[in-house]
């Protein structure tokens, strides 16, 4: 029994295979041996003699080669022998196939196995990452804070009950004092309300004898029909507008003027949240409110000494003297470079003497230094004998510029006088000079313009000084201003250190010494600063009106008109079904595991809605701070302990923030935001056979929302075409008409931020989309993408070209395979130069082009380039618009055209490229990299 156990557990411990293996050699050796004994048969056992196999020996004479009868007998059981031994063999080699055959079927079975139990395990494993996905998200909604949001509570009674019951009478003693705290009546006005503004209809309310200046009148109507505040129902206004200049006739009854005021529908006795508006569109425009009683009402206008102007309730606006309601400016616009021009610094102006009888505020002319711009010390002289102080000052200034010019020779250009014997301007203050031609050509050939502050420092603001500065702005000469204690328009929303330098008077004579001290980056960062400021807040009557209401909306933390979203018109009919393709999938090229199958989800909205420094920081960069968009790449991130203590919604750190390689980096989004998903916007036109091949690639992969395919072929896709189903839908938009620019319209269907852009022929792997999907997300203001390009100087032509070939630096990401954030889509139809978009379309080329344009600008940053590919190839494709030989010229000309439109050439290098963190690193034979082959 003991044998039998021992035998039994030898035999276990062999594999099939080698069983098999010695059943063959068995079958095999067995033949050799039967015939090895067989031809021994007969032979004397004692006989030791061994025959050779050349030579056959008979012994004692038993076969003797002569009896011919014993050979053929023996020569036939040879040959029976053979033909016994043919037979084993071919019997052996038929079991031995046989064999192999088995041992192959179950090799094939061992290994559908083996691959079936990875697939298996790989759904196990991704099941358990769903359900855990799952808890993440329960958690999220249990935990997630959505505050109750309502209206705020009147904080006054009926408005049809006298209001003197409840508020005091005004007086000319407490219109002075207003702040909005004291003299703005925020019940009516609540946080949702969306900011209604009721426009008083000047020549109804305002008598023949208060005729507002024809282009003022006009240009507002116009400007007023477009803007979306207005509101025709006056109960639920939240202000009321009335436009009261510029009037033709400046000398006005000022007692009348009141009367009318107080007469207004809706002036309640006190003017309460109302606003008069005086809109200078010349040099003769002046402050006709002092003296009047305008009880609680916002005054805005250009003009203004600090008897009447009340810090954070009045509002400093420029001047209206281009004469443009609206539209673009940009041609009028000089190029932003050379940054150091022909005149160092300039000045053109000469001062207006003051009248015996003038009142001026005390001073000396050093004392100027500490007289702050929002000083409300009112302190008069009281006696003409002062006056020589102020001249006094006026001399020094005089002195210094003309001390410096000698000196220094032409760099400076300072001119004291002007040819007019009829000076523009107030008195102490210096006039403008020459025609505006004139004064442009000036500040064109100067990198600083001097601007001197009205030497009565009771005048905040005058019409002449803010025409200084405008122009100053929009011709690229740096403002200099010399004086504190002046005001700037929407001084509330705009960093005008940005864009202006201010000195004390007392610096005259260190003006060159300090000037000389700025790179020119930092001169040409103040001269684009300026630019933009002009181009979006003084160009034009629309810009005025509508900055001017942000300035009220901002101080009541009421957030601005959402953008619109773009409608997604199906390309089929309502009743249309189109057909499922029922073809074979599109094998994967890698079976890398690259992220948990989640449900879609659409991006948060608008939770920045009442953040008043989000506004206010809006409104001193590029971009459109007149609307509220649903995100922005700017938001800030949150600190990494802040997810787990806390503000962890929407988070999904690797390996639950234990961190991890490649497999647990694989399970989670991870980096410093929440988790998000992406949508896929695919251009094509006439490439239906391209397009489905496409979308099929898509099946399966992760983080994708949504795929959006602009048709841009104004003939329908063949109703016989069959769409693939991706696990995600894919809407087919109708297109207004055949643009390139219908690339990045922002369609309502993309609900996320990120959109990836990418043409039909191009062919990405899904490690590759989403690996750039990750680092989008750490640089989500950027375009992230694949192919390069780069512009570069033609010297002999001072001009821009556009190259493709290959570069060790780089400055545009092709839009064909890219990411960009939802908020570029937004400011490229709706806020980028028309200009720019008119070009696409005549050359239906360039819009990748543009849209870097725009991101540069707005960011100041170089795109990110991701992965070794430089370009698509699509052998099997139609004919493409890039193989055109004219492609190459366009896009030079783009390029060209573009930069002028900007005022300088936005694009920036970039001598890098991302590779994920483990690729090309050693690792221990337990641990998996970031991406195979990435």
């Amino acid at each position: 029994m003991l044998r039998k156990t021992k035998f039994c557990f030898c035999f276990n411990g062999l594999s099939l295979l080698k069983m098999v293996f010695m059943i063959v050699v068995l079958f095999m050796t067995v033949p050799f041996i039967t015939h090895y004994y067989l031809s021994n048969i007969g032979s004397d056992a004692e006989l030791p003699t061994y025959h050779s196999r050349s030579k056959l020996e008979y012994l004692n004479g038993e076969l003797d080669p002569m009896i011919p009868s014993k050979l053929e007998s023996t020569i036939s059981d040879l040959q029976r022998i053979k033909t016994s031994v043919n037979n084993e063999l071919r019997n052996l080699e038929s079991k031995r196939q046989k064999l192999r055959t088995e041992i192959s079927g179950y090799e094939a079975h061992v290994e559908a196995l083996r691959s079936q139990y990875e697939s298996l395990n790989k759904e196990m494993n991704q099941v358990k990452l769903t359900l855990e996905q799952l808890k993440l998200e329960k958690e999220d909604v249990i935990s997630q804070y959505i505050p109750n949001i309502k209206a705020p509570q009147r904080i006054l009674t009926d408005l049809n009950i006298d209001r003197e019951e409840i508020i005091p009478k005004v007086t000319m003693t407490t219109a002075k004092s207003c702040r909005m705290h004291t003299c703005f009546d925020y019940s009516i006005c609540s946080l949702v309300s969306g900011f209604p503004v009721y426009v008083y209809n000047s020549q109804d309310v305002l008598s023949d004898s208060f005729e507002v200046e024809e282009f003022v009148a006009s240009s507002l109507i116009k400007a007023l029909g477009k803007n979306s505040y207005v509101t025709e129902e006056s109960y639920s206004a939240c202000v009321y507008l009335l436009v009261v200049g510029e009037l033709e006739n400046q000398n006005i009854d000022k007692s009348n003027f009141e009367s009318t005021l107080h007469n207004l529908p809706h002036w309640r006795g006190d003017g309460r949240n109302h606003i008069l508006l005086n809109l200078a569109s010349s040099v003769h425009n002046r402050d006709f409110f002092a003296g009047l009683n305008t009880g609680r009402a916002i005054v805005i206008q250009s003009p203004f000494v600090d008897r009447i102007y009340r810090s954070g309730f009045d509002l400093i606006i420029p001047p209206m003297v281009e004469g443009k309601a609206d539209g673009p400016v940009w041609q009028e616009l000089p190029s932003l470079v050379p940054v150091r021009r022909k005149h160092f610094i300039s000045f053109w102006g000469q001062t207006i003497l003051l009248p015996k009888n003038y009142e001026v505020k005390q001073g000396k002319f050093f004392n100027s230094m500490n007289v702050h711009k929002t000083n409300n010390i009112h302190r008069h002289l009281q006696s003409v004998a002062d006056v020589p102080t102020l001249v006094s000052i006026e001399t020094q200034i005089v002195t210094a510029l003309k001390d410096m010019q000698s000196k220094m020779g032409e760099e400076v250009h300072i001119s004291l006088s002007c040819d007019s014997l009829k000076l523009q301007g107030v008195a102490s203050e210096w006039a403008l000079c020459g025609l505006p031609s004139q004064r442009a050509q000036f500040l064109k050939d100067s990198t600083f313009s001097i601007l001197i502050a009205p030497s009565n420092f009771s005048i905040v603001s005058t019409t002449v000084f803010q025409i200084r500065l405008a122009e100053s702005l929009k011709y690229g000469a740096v403002p200099i201003i010399l004086g504190n204690h002046m005001t700037l328009p929407y001084s509330e929303i705009l960093d005008w250190d940005k864009a202006v330098v201010f000195l004390p008077t007392a610096r005259v004579t260190e003006i060159f010494f300090f000037l000389r001290t700025f790179s020119d980056n930092d001169i040409l960062a103040m001269r684009h600063q300026g630019r933009f400021f002009w181009e979006s807040y003084f160009s034009t009557t629309e810009n005025i009106l509508d900055t001017t209401l942000a300035v009220i909306r901002t101080r009541l933390q009421i957030p601005p008109k959402p953008v619109l979203d773009e409608p997604s018109p199906s390309v089929f009919n309502a009743s249309f079904v189109p057909l499922k393709y029922n073809g074979l999938d599109t094998e994967p090229e890698t079976d890398e595991f690259l992220g948990p199958k989640e449900e879609r989800f659409a991006s948060e909205e608008f939770r920045r809605n009442y953040t008043k420094y989000f506004f206010q920081q809006s409104f001193n960069k590029p971009g459109d701070p007149n609307h509220l968009y649903p995100f922005t790449p700017f938001d800030p991130i949150l600190s990494s302990d802040a997810k787990f203590l806390g503000s962890g919604f929407g988070y999904r750190p690797i390996g639950h923030g234990t961190g991890g390689a490649g497999k647990e980096f694989s399970e989670a989004l991870g980096g410093n935001l929440q988790r998000e998903q992406f949508t896929i916007v695919m251009l094509t036109y006439e490439r239906e056979e391209v397009l489905i091949k496409a979308v099929l690639r898509l099946k399966g992969l992760p983080f994708l929302n949504r795929v959006v395919v602009v048709w841009n072929n104004q003939i329908p896709p063949s109703v016989e075409l069959r769409w693939p189903d991706i696990g995600v839908p894919v809407n087919v938009i109708k297109t207004a008409k055949n643009s390139l620019n219908n690339r990045f319209l922002p369609y309502d269907v993309i609900e996320t931020e990120a959109i990836l852009s990418i043409d039909d022929d191009a062919h990405l792997r899904h490690d590759e989309i989403v690996f750039g999907f990750r680092v989008w997300r750490e640089e989500r203001e950027r375009v992230v993408g694949f192919p390069g390009r780069f512009h570069t100087w033609d010297v002999e032509h001072k001009s821009w070209l556009y190259n493709s070939n290959y570069s060790c630096e780089l400055s545009m990401v092709l839009t064909g395979a890219a990411y960009f954030h939802k908020y570029y889509a937004y400011l490229y139809t709706y806020s980028m130069p028309q200009a720019i978009r008119d070009k696409v379309d005549e050359y239906t080329n360039c819009e990748d082009i543009a849209m870097n344009f725009l991101v540069s600008h707005i960011t100041r940053k170089p795109p990110i380039k991701v992965t070794s590919r430089w370009t698509f190839r699509c052998p099997g494709c139609p004919q493409t618009l890039s193989s055109d030989d004219s492609h190459f010229q366009e896009r030079h000309q783009c390029i060209n055209f573009f930069a002028k439109v900007y005022g300088y050439m936005p694009l920036l290098f970039t001598q890098y490229r991302v590779d994920s963190v483990l690729f090309k690193t050693r690792l221990p034979h337990d641990k998996q990299k970031c991406f195979k082959y990435i």
